[in-house]
């Protein structure tokens, strides 16, 4: 089993393998990676890095992070709604005190 690869140092790598200022087979022996490798991450590189300009708000985490902030505060208020309805139907009236 190969070694694990950070996100950055793959980053890094593939994008040494677009620029080519070296050959796949040199960086493939600096890095310690294999050629076969190096081309799958380029390609994966090249396919989507159109992600990076998908949002115009900022990144897709800021994004996922702004959708899931909506979707708690939505449930907070379904929730509170709940809440205050069950307590008024539970709340009995007053038995009126008898003189017996």
């Amino acid at each position: 089993m190969g070694r694990k690869v950070s996100p950055e140092k793959k980053s890094e790598i593939a994008l040494a393998a677009l620029r080519e200022t070296d050959t796949i087979a040199a960086l493939s022996t600096r890095y310690g990676v294999h050629a076969n490798v190096i081309y799958k991450w380029k390609r994966e590189l090249v396919n989507n890095a159109s992600v990076v300009f998908a949002t115009k708000q900022g990144s897709s985490r800021e994004v996922d992070h702004e959708a899931r902030e909506a979707e708690l505060l939505k449930k907070i208020g379904e929730l509170t709604m709940e809440r205050d309805f069950l307590s008024k139907g539970l709340a009995l009236p007053k038995k009126a005190a008898s003189d017996d």
